[in-house]
C-alpha cells in the first residue's frame, strides 16, 4: 500500500514538476553569453533585448562576452553549462552552421548540445561592386564576369565565413570565375572596395548602405529571401535571376543547453517573441540594418538545419578549407 501511495505521489510530482517550473523560473540572473568581443553585431543585438527581457522576466539579465576561436569558446562553454535556464548564448550563423562543416573537430554539435529558444534577429547581405565595374544589375555582373573570365576579385571578411561562402554560391550558380581574396575582417574587405583592389564584395547591409548613399559603392541585390528596408530598390538575387539563391544574411538566436526543461524553453520562448515584437525593439534595430526575427523554437531549429545543409553543400561543392 505504502509503495502504491509513494509510486502515485512521484508520477504526480513529476507530472506536476514541468508547470510548477515554468511558473517559478527564474529566480535568479540570467546570463547571455556573446561568442564575440563587445563592440560587434551580435554584442549589439544582445545588449539591446537584455534590459527588455530583465523587465518582462523580473530578474536581471546580463550579457557576457566570451569571444575567441570564431565563437567556439562561448558555444561550448553554454554547451556545458548547467541546463537550468539561467546560461543562455546568443548564437551566430558562422559559428553554429558554418564551422561545424569546416572543422573536423569542434568540441559542440549544433543539433545535440543545444535547445533552440528563438532566432532574434537577422542582417541580410548585399552583392556591392565598385562603381567602376560597369554593372548596374546582377545579369550585367554575371554577363561580364563570364567574359573576363579571373578579372574581378571578390573579397571576404576571411577564409570559411558567410561573405566568402555568400559570394562562392553565386559563382557556383551564375558560372562565373571571379577570383577570391580572404582579409581579416569586413573593414579592410569594405576599404579595398572603396579604392578598387576588389571589385566585388558580399557583406552587411548595414555597413554598405551609407557607402551605396553617398554614391561611392553600388548594391547589385541582397541574397537574402527579402529586400532590406535600408536599401528598399535593390532586389534580391532571386528577383535579379538567380533562382535559389539564398545565403550570406546573418542571423542571431538564442538558445540554451541541451536538456533544458521545455517549460522554461517556452517561458523564454514567449517573453522574448514579446520584446522582439514591440516597435522600440524593431526601430532599434533597423537603426543598425537588423531585422526583429521572433520564431517558435521549432521555427529556430528548421532554420539552423537549413542553413547547416546549405553550407554543407557549398562548402563541398567549392573545396572550401579550413585556414
Amino acid at each position: 500500500m505504502r509503495r502504491g501511495l509513494r509510486a502515485l505521489l512521484l508520477a504526480t510530482g513529476l507530472a506536476l514538476a514541468p508547470a510548477t517550473l515554468g511558473q517559478t523560473y527564474p529566480n535568479k540572473p540570467i546570463r547571455i553569453v556573446v561568442t564575440f568581443p563587445a563592440g560587434g553585431g551580435a554584442d549589439y543585438v544582445a545588449r539591446i533585448i537584455a534590459p527588455k527581457l530583465s523587465d518582462a522576466l523580473g530578474q536581471p539579465v546580463l550579457v557576457e562576452n566570451r569571444a575567441g576561436a570564431n565563437g567556439a569558446i562561448g558555444n561550448e562553454y553554454v554547451a556545458k553549462a548547467p541546463p537550468d535556464g539561467y546560461t543562455l548564448v546568443l548564437a551566430a550563423a558562422g559559428p553554429l552552421t558554418i564551422a561545424p562543416n569546416l572543422y573536423e573537430k569542434l568540441a559542440t554539435d549544433p543539433f545535440r548540445d543545444f535547445e533552440p529558444i528563438s532566432q532574434v534577429g537577422s542582417s541580410a547581405s548585399v552583392l556591392a561592386v565598385n562603381p567602376a565595374v560597369a554593372a548596374q544589375s546582377l545579369a550585367d555582373l554575371t554577363a561580364l564576369a563570364k567574359a573576363n573570365p579571373g578579372k574581378f576579385n571578390f573579397g571576404s571578411s576571411g577564409n570559411g565565413g558567410v561573405p566568402h561562402l555568400a559570394g562562392e554560391l553565386y559563382k557556383r550558380m551564375a558560372g562565373v570565375g571571379l577570383v577570391h581574396v580572404p582579409y581579416k575582417g569586413l573593414a579592410p574587405a569594405i576599404a579595398d572596395l572603396l579604392g578598387g583592389q576588389v571589385q566585388v564584395l558580399f557583406a552587411d547591409v548595414g555597413l554598405i548602405a551609407p557607402h551605396v548613399k553617398a554614391g561611392k559603392l553600388k548594391a547589385i541585390a541582397i541574397t537574402g529571401k527579402q529586400r532590406s528596408a535600408m536599401l528598399p530598390d535593390v532586389p534580391t538575387m532571386i528577383e535579379a535571376g538567380l533562382p535559389g539563391y539564398r545565403a550570406g544574411a546573418s542571423w542571431w538566436g538564442l538558445l540554451a543547453p541541451a536538456g533544458t526543461p521545455s517549460a522554461i524553453i517556452a517561458r523564454l520562448n514567449a517573453e522574448v517573441v514579446k520584446v522582439l515584437s514591440t516597435p522600440e525593439i524593431k526601430s532599434q534595430f533597423a537603426a543598425q540594418g537588423v531585422e526583429s526575427a521572433p520564431t517558435t523554437p521549432e521555427q529556430f531549429a528548421a532554420l539552423i538545419r537549413e542553413d547547416y545543409d546549405t553550407w554543407a553543400k557549398v562548402i563541398k561543392e567549392a573545396h572550401v578549407k579550413a585556414e
